[in-house]
């Protein structure tokens, strides 16, 4: 068999398990030894070039994702999320936010968190926008963000409410105040995920947050689940990693998209 054949035959295996054992079928489980659904690319990013990780479906549901980084950078974990979503239907692209740069320690992560230019970082992500909406020929597009992501998707639908219509913050909020958006600009649905022990986004912090967008007459439902830590999505963290968290997050995302994205 060649490698062009087995390819596709992981990418059929992968959306059929999908398809007929539900939203918690776990590409990951193919994509942490076979990173077959996606690729890095680049794309325009307002007269200067983006780079990501674009995970593309063998079968489209003809929906679009912008998935965003947690603090560590573009890793193994975060083009995983890409390939789930893949397997899916879906067209999946998660913008390097660092160009190259991985954190392995928190003090790295943080600095490199907090040197993040403002106008950069949003130039990358509307880019991004614009760049699913011309693949997947589509009019809105869903983002996904965990950590600092989730923080940044929101300011993402903030700033493109002509382009995001459905966006999901997992333990996000913004570290920056300069840059906390204008939540009344918002037009798509929000459904947010947070962990019950949490210094970074506690449930005091989330429940504010979902208050404060119900009060402006948005779309917003927040999850907080009990007993578990920041970053419980993320299974290449087995400290914090928590599974059933994890599914159950993901059983409600998925309706979610489909729901909002229509």
């Amino acid at each position: 068999m060649s490698f062009e054949s087995f390819n596709s035959f992981l990418r059929n295996f992968a959306a059929f398990a999908s398809q007929s054992f539900g939203h918690r079928t776990n590409w990951i489980y193919f994509s942490a030894i076979f990173r077959i659904m996606g690729k890095m690319i680049e794309f325009p990013s307002n007269g200067t070039n983006g780079v990501g990780y674009l995970a593309t479906p063998t079968t489209s549901n003809g929906k679009a994702i912008v998935v965003i980084q947690e603090w560590w950078g573009l890793v193994d974990h975060i083009k995983d999320v890409c390939d789930r979503f893949a397997a899916l239907g879906y067209l999946a692209l998660a913008p390097d936010l660092y160009h190259g740069k991985v954190a392995t320690e928190p003090d790295e992560a943080g600095k490199y968190m907090m040197a993040l230019e403002i106008d950069k970082f949003a130039k990358d992500l509307s880019g991004a926008v614009d760049e699913l909406m011309v693949r997947a020929e589509t009019s809105k597009v869903g983002v996904v963000g965990f950590c600092m992501g989730g923080g940044l998707a929101l300011v993402l639908a903030a700033n493109r409410p002509d382009a995001v219509g459905a966006v999901a913050p997992f333990y996000g909020v913004i570290p920056w105040p300069e840059a906390a958006p204008d939540y009344s600009a918002i037009t798509a649905s929000i459904q947010g995920h947070y962990a019950e022990i949490d210094d970074f986004a506690p449930p005091k912090v989330s429940r504010g947050l979902e208050r404060s967008l119900v009060e402006l007459g948005k779309d917003a439902e927040f999850f907080v689940y009990p007993n578990t830590e920041h970053a419980f999505f993320n299974d290449a963290r087995p400290e914090v990693y928590d599974a059933a968290a994890s599914n159950q997050a993901w059983d409600r995302l998925i309706p979610f998209l489909e729901e909002s994205l229509r």
